[in-house]
């Protein structure tokens, strides 16, 4: 009987001793450590600046200052034989090297492309923040629209991924004509604390990308573009800000792909082509 006593006050005490010891270590993980699980920089090479400038000889790279003195990098491909050109502005996936998506021009005819790195990506200045995002993504939009060659009353948003919520901002902030979300999600937050159950997250998160909060106000028309097996964000989180959208939604859901490859999936480009045209 006293072994059993000895044995369960042990127990007890190592029970004890992971309830605390997992908030201790886990907290501080998560609160210091969240830009690096969230935010991926990848650097564009040199041969890719190479590649880019050889495939598409009449590519427009693109500096833009911000006013707290950063350099973004991109480019501008005009692709319509039209004066003034239908404009979409991509914004990428955590990482995603957004210079290496210009060759996306090939399948969207008549519309005319523009990639810029966040801040830390690619050639871009800066360390990228969910504040920094949105604020360069609106600096991104205006600096674009005033342009003679760009039909501003003509230009959509483009994200995949950690970038549909910043182009969800965008559509918050200025007038589009559409958007177009690739695999996205309601929250940065709420798919964060499907993770991690019992961690107060919205305590711990600095970066809570809430797609989900701005979607009622945004009455622009807005296709949603799903993977069948993702294993980053579960529909339940496309399909709540799907519901939340302010406008009239499109969706649709390639088969037989994963997070990583809804690209390939049949139909991608057909249907943003079908969208586009509507």
């Amino acid at each position: 009987m006293s072994f059993l006593k000895s044995f369960l006050k042990f127990l007890f005490r190592i029970t004890l001793g992971v309830l605390i010891a997992i908030p201790l270590l886990l907290y501080p993980f998560l609160y210091f450590y969240q830009e690096r699980l969230l935010f991926i920089p990848i650097k564009t090479q040199s041969e890719e600046l190479g590649w880019a400038k050889k495939e598409y000889p009449h590519v427009e790279e693109l500096q833009i200052k911000t006013p707290d003195n950063m350099t973004l990098h991109g480019y501008y491909l005009k692709n319509s034989p039209k004066q003034q050109s239908p404009l979409l502005i991509y914004f990428g996936g955590n990482s995603e090297d957004v210079s290496k998506r210009i060759w996306s021009v090939e399948y969207l005819k008549g519309w005319s492309w523009l990639v810029v790195n966040y801040r830390g990506y690619g050639l871009s200045e800066g360390s990228p923040s969910e504040k920094h995002l949105f604020q360069d993504a609106v600096l991104i939009y205006d600096t674009v629209a005033q342009r003679a060659d760009i039909d501003n009353k003509n230009i959509v948003a483009f994200g995949r991924s950690l970038g549909t919520g910043v182009a969800v901002h965008l559509a918050s902030q200025r007038p589009l004509k559409g958007v177009i979300l690739v695999t996205p999600y309601d929250s940065i937050r709420s798919i964060v604390q499907e993770i991690y159950p019992y961690v107060p997250v919205s305590l711990l998160l600095k970066h809570h990308f809430d797609a989900l909060a701005l979607a009622p106000s945004i009455k622009v028309p807005m296709l949603a573009v799903m993977s069948q097996h993702d294993q980053v964000i579960n529909h339940q989180h496309s399909i709540a800000l799907i519901e939340a959208w302010g406008g009239v939604t499109h969706q649709t859901t390639m088969q037989n792909t994963d997070h990583n490859n809804v690209e390939i999936g049949e139909g991608y480009w057909d249907s943003i082509s079908a969208f586009l045209n509507r």
